[in-house]
């Protein structure tokens, strides 16, 4: 087997158990329950009416009628560039993972704590709008260049962390929730690549030279993290200034709400983590 297969393949087991993992802590262990209504609780405290008419507008991208548009761009990408399978398979992952998830909304519903400023019902994880997001950045990572694909990588990264950030903001969801829509993503994404690789690998094609940087990068692992760790300096940055400008506001904040810190951090984390190792996967066969 392909080393690439068998590391997606590794990938997407570990996905689904710590899907597993993430729905049985979030809904039956008391301890992850009540972080979770702490970190909810400090989004929702950071509700001013300028940042909600911005989390909107971010957080409505992956509304479904809106979605539609955005899910065929890594799809045209991969067209343009004449990688007809790239395309097909990036259409199956992004449907799979997207009504996966809207599956296993009803099939795995059941009671949450209540967060008195935001009553959500029991059918909300995993999030439709994180995995959305998440997915079509994972599958744009693919569809991009090979020597493009680490900024890529990173910027959308930034765009499904923005919306998941934007929606809990709103009180759409728990934050298990996202966590679990990055999984669902995730797992599928790795699956995709592995069943795409095993199929070129079984009917022996033959990949010319410009059409294997589709899949196969030629950089290397500090090329491919440069633009992941830079986006991580950026925001220790714009948080460093928000503190200079209000230093008792950020600190007094932080420290009545150190779980929402933490979880929103985690959040943060596991984006890149998951689009910059896909990024490392895909760097070379």
């Amino acid at each position: 087997m392909p080393r690439r297969a068998r590391l997606a393949l590794i990938g997407a087991a570990g996905c689904v158990i710590l899907l597993a993992l993430t729905w049985y802590l979030a809904h039956y262990v008391g301890v992850f329950k009540r972080a979770d209504v702490s970190i909810l609780s400090g989004f929702l405290q950071l509700d001013r009416p300028g940042l909600d008419r911005w989390t909107n507008r971010i957080a409505s991208l992956c509304d479904p009628q809106r979605y539609v548009f955005l899910a065929v761009i890594p799809i045209v990408m991969a067209l343009v560039r004449r990688r007809p399978r790239v395309a097909l398979m990036l259409a199956a992952v992004l449907l799979a993972a997207n009504e996966t998830t809207q599956l296993l909304k009803p099939l795995l519903a059941a009671p949450r704590d209540y967060v008195s400023l935001s009553p959500i019902g029991t059918a909300s994880w995993p999030s439709g709008h994180a995995t959305a997001a998440m997915s079509l950045a994972l599958c744009t990572v693919i569809a991009a260049p090979a020597r493009r694909r680490p900024a890529v990588a990173a910027a959308m990264a930034a765009f499904a962390i923005a919306v998941s950030y934007s929606f809990l903001e709103l009180g759409w969801h728990y934050p298990s929730d996202v966590f679990g829509g990055f999984l669902v993503a995730a797992t599928w994404t790795l699956l995709g690549v592995a069943g795409l690789t095993l199929y070129e690998t079984r009917r022996q094609v033959r990949v010319a030279p410009d059409q294997g940087r589709q899949l196969h990068a030629s950089v290397s692992v500090s090329e491919a993290l440069m633009p992941a760790l830079a986006m991580l300096a950026l925001a220790a940055l714009l948080f460093a200034l928000i503190v200079v400008a209000r230093p008792h506001q950020v600190i007094d904040y932080a420290r009545a709400h150190e779980t929402f810190v933490i979880g929103a951090s985690s959040i943060g984390v596991l984006g890149l983590l998951l689009s910059s190792g896909l990024t490392l996967m895909l760097r070379r066969g």
